[in-house]
C-alpha cells in the first residue's frame, strides 16, 4: 500500500519527528494543533496543518473528528505517535472503517494489550512469569480486597488499564491511602487516555525496568531490537534511559528478549511495540508488567545504539513491507550505548513533586557536537500552554565505546552545554544525576532516584548557584509571557515555511 499523505495525530516533539521521516520517505504531512498550540513548532514541520477545535489534551483526544479531518483532507493513513489516542482500539478501528491505515497494530491488538488484565492473562498461558494482580478493571472494593490479601508490609501499584508514561499510576503502602490514590489515578487516566479504568498489582522493589523493542511485518514475523534500561524514574515517570541495558546477565538479557518475542508471535503482532519487564537487581529472573502497543518516547536510544530509523520503519511496515524491507530484517548488534535525558520544563519542590514553569523561553540554545541529537519542539520565544506534558526535549547520545562511562560523560557534556532562560527545567537534577556516579557504578533500581531525590536536588541547587545571574533561569515569572494572539500567524489551514530555518 503506497502511503501518500497521512495525518499526524499528536503534538510536539513527536509530531515533528514523525513528519521528518514522512518526508524521508515522500510523504506529505498534515498536521493539527488545539488553540492553545498555535504557536506550537509542530504546526509548521508538516506539509500543511488544521485547527482544531477546543484546547489543552481534550482537543487531541477528540477521535471521530480527527479521523474525519484525515478522510476529508485525502490522507492515506494516520499516525498516533505516543500518549493521546496511541493506545486507544475504538480509534483504530475508526481509521481501519474509513479506509485508513493506523499506523501501529490493528485494533484487536492494541484492544487485548490495553487491558492490562488481559495481556497479564496472555504472558501466564505462554509461562512468562508476572507479578500478583488483578485482572481488568477493577472496583476501589477489589483494590482493598486485593491489598488485604498480601502479607504484612505489602505494597500495591495502582495503574490505568490504557496508560503509560507514568500517568493514572500510584504506589500505596498504607491501606488509609488507597481511596484517595484510586481517585486521582482514575482522575489521570480519563484525563490522558479517555479512559478511567485501572488495575492493581504488588509492587516489587529493588528491581530494575527493563523493556524490549521489538517489531512485525503483516507475513507474521517477529524481531526483537535489543532492550533499554528505564530504571532511573521519579514517581515512575522515567527520566534517563540507556540502551542496551547494561549491567545484565546474559542469560537475564535472552530470556526478556525470547519472551518479548513468544507473546508478539503469539499476537501475530504488526508494526513497533514495547514489552517492559521488571528484573530484581541481581538479575534473578524477570516479570511481564505489560506491552506498548506503539512507538516510545525513549525510541531513540534504540535507534542510535543500532543504527535504525523506527518510525521511519514504523511508517514502512504500515503500508505493507517486510521487516527487511522496513531495515529491520537483519540480527541487529548494538554499537556501543545511547543514553536520553528527558528535558522538562517544570519546577521541583523539596519533596520531589513537579509542576510546570510559567513564562516564556527566552533562550534555548542546543548542545551540539559528535554522538549529540536532540529531539525538541521548543525554540526562544515559546510560551508553552501548562495544560500538556512539561517535556520540551530529549537529549539522545550516542558512544561507539563499549565503555557505559563514555556514553555517559558525552550525556553529561550535552547537558552542561543545554541553556534555557526565562522558565524552570530539571536540567540541574539530570546533571546532578550524570555526576552522582551510580549509573557507571552497578544496575540502580527503580527507587534510586524518589530515594535519593533531596541529595541531588541539593547538588542541582548548588551547581545553580555557582552560575553567573545571566546563565541561570529566570525562575517563575508570570510576566515572561508569549501573548499568542499578538503573533503575526497566518491563516490556518497551509504553513509551506520552516520558521526555525531562517533563524526563528
Amino acid at each position: 500500500m503506497k502511503l501518500s499523505r497521512l495525518l499526524v495525530a499528536n503534538r510536539g516533539e513527536i509530531a515533528i519527528r514523525i513528519a521528518r521521516a514522512a518526508a524521508d520517505l515522500g510523504i506529505e504531512t498534515i498536521a493539527i494543533y488545539s488553540s492553545d498550540d498555535a504557536a506550537a513548532r509542530h504546526r509548521f514541520a508538516a506539509t500543511s496543518a488544521i485547527a482544531l477545535e477546543g484546547s489543552g489534551p481534550a482537543a487531541y483526544l477528540d477521535a471521530e473528528r480527527i479521523a474525519q479531518l484525515a478522510v476529508a483532507h485525502g490522507c492515506r493513513a494516520v499516525h498516533p505517535g505516543y500518549g493521546f489516542l496511541s493506545e486507544n482500539a475504538e480509534f483504530a478501528a475508526h481509521c481501519e472503517s474509513a479506509g485508513l491505515r493506523f499506523i501501529g497494530p490493528q485494533h484487536s491488538t492494541i484492544g487485548l494489550l490495553g487491558d492490562k488484565g488481559r495481556a497479564r492473562a496472555l504472558a501466564q498461558r505462554l509461562s512468562v512469569p508476572v507479578p500478583q494482580g488483578t485482572r481488568g478493571p477493577t472496583s476501589l472494593r477489589d483494590v482493598e480486597g486485593f491489598f488485604d490479601s498480601l502479607r504484612a508490609g505489602g505494597e500495591v501499584m495502582i495503574k490505568a488499564v490504557a496508560g503509560g508514561g507514568g500517568r493514572g499510576m500510584r504506589a500505596v503502602s498504607d491501606r488509609a491511602e488507597l481511596a484517595a490514590a484510586y481517585a486521582r489515578c482514575r482522575s489521570e487516566a480519563e484525563g490522558a487516555f479517555g479512559n478511567p479504568d485501572v488495575y492493581v498489582e504488588q509492587r516489587l522493589r529493588q528491581v530494575r525496568h527493563i523493556e524490549v523493542q521489538i517489531a512485525g511485518d503483516e507475513r507474521g514475523n517477529v524481531v526483537h531490537i535489543g532492550e533499554r534500561d528505564c530504571s532511573v524514574q521519579r514517581r515512575n515517570q522515567k527520566v534517563v534511559e540507556i540502551a542496551p541495558a547494561p549491567f545484565l546477565p546474559v542469560a537475564t538479557r535472552d530470556r526478556l528478549r525470547e519472551a518479548a518475542v513468544l507473546i508478539a508471535r503469539e499476537l501475530r503482532y504488526r508494526a513497533l511495540g514495547t514489552f517492559e519487564f521488571l528484573v530484581p537487581a541481581d538479575g534473578s529472573g524477570f516479570f511481564f508488567i505489560e506491552a506498548n502497543p506503539r512507538l516510545q518516547v525513549e525510541h531513540t536510544v534504540t535507534e542510535e545504539a543500532y543504527g535504525v530509523d523506527l518510525v521511519r520503519a514504523q511508517i514502512l511496515l504500515a503500508g505493507g513491507a517486510t521487516l527487511a524491507e522496513a531495515g529491520l530484517g537483519d540480527m541487529l548488534q548494538p554499537r556501543g550505548y545511547a543514553v536520553q535525558l528527558r528535558v522538562n520544563l517544570e519546577t521541583l519542590d523539596a519533596q520531589g513533586t513537579a509542576r510546570p514553569s510559567r513564562g516564556a523561553l527566552r533562550v534555548f540554545d542546543l548542545p551540539g557536537g559528535p554522538g549529540v541529537r536532540v529531539d525538541t519542539c521548543g525554540y526562544a520565544g515559546l510560551a508553552p500552554s501548562r495544560a500538556f506534558d512539561s517535556l520540551i526535549a530529549k537529549i539522545v547520545v550516542h558512544h561507539p565505546s563499549p565503555d557505559l562511562s563514555d556514553a555517559l560523560s558525552r550525556a553529561a557534556r550535552a547537558a552542561s552545554e543545554f541553556r534555557i532562560e526565562g522558565m524552570e527545567s530539571n536540567l540541574g537534577l539530570l546533571k546532578a544525576i550524570l555526576g552522582d556516579g551510580k549509573l557507571q557504578a552497578g544496575p540502580v533500581v527503580t527507587s534510586y532516584l524518589d530515594e535519593e531525590l533531596p541529595r541531588l536536588l541539593v547538588s542541582a541547587a548548588e551547581t545553580r548557584a555557582e552560575l553567573p545571574a545571566s546563565v541561570a533561569p529566570a525562575g517563575d515569572d508570570q510576566h515572561d509571557t508569549l501573548d499568542i494572539g499578538a503573533l503575526d500567524l497566518p491563516p490556518t489551514s497551509v504553513r509551506w515555511w520552516r520558521p526555525w530555518a531562517d533563524g526563528w
